[in-house]
């Protein structure tokens, strides 16, 4: 199997990939579209600021290539809410797979939400309910493509799904054995 994750320089990326060595898979970090294009499963983490990220994904044409991948897709965190259609983080328009609008945590609560956090299953056979470590300021709200929800100052989606483009607002790579089993369980599809 190929794995691929892409690399944008907005995150996580060695994280994940030391990650996914431990469950015995070699992901290679590319920016490449003939290999993102070849590869069974594509994995799209961030950190960062979704406008600079924009604009790197522009720049290297990633913009137009990643909405145009069948093969199943994965946005971690940043990578998430890149997958929807707009951001108030920087007023950003983002890829559009998702016809979500990315919020600002309300300022009534602790923002950034950083720590452990439970999510509950709507979908359990790829995405195990449990506990999750999150770092975010910005969130999905809840939806039709929701498929674990969290409560933070205000439910939000901690996981959605659209055809085969997955996002996980959490990080997997930093969630202990419940991250490690929806890893496997993505890269089983």
């Amino acid at each position: 199997m190929k794995v691929v994750i892409i690399d944008y320089g907005a995150g996580n990326t060695r994280s994940v990939q030391l990650t996914l060595e431990r469950i015995g898979i070699h992901a290679r970090l590319t920016d490449e579209a003939d290999e993102i294009r070849a590869a069974d499963k594509v994995i799209f983490p961030g950190v960062g600021h979704a406008r600079s990220a924009m604009d790197v994904l522009r720049d290297k044409k990633l913009d137009t290539l990643i909405p145009s991948l069948r093969q199943p897709v994965l946005g971690i965190c940043l990578g998430m809410q890149l997958l929807c259609t707009q951001s108030e983080e920087g007023d950003t328009p983002c890829l559009g797979i998702f016809d979500e609008q990315v919020k600002l945590f309300p300022a009534s609560g602790k923002v950034p939400h950083m720590g452990w956090n439970t999510a509950t299953a709507s979908d359990a056979a790829l995405f195990p309910a449990g506990w999750y470590y999150f770092v975010h300021s910005y969130y999905v709200p809840l939806s039709s493509y929701t498929v674990l929800g969290c409560d933070y100052i205000t439910g939000f989606a901690a996981a959605i799904h659209r055809d085969n483009f997955y996002g996980v607002q959490f990080h997997p790579e930093k969630s202990g054995k419940t991250g490690e089993v929806l890893l496997t369980n993505f890269l089983k599809l």
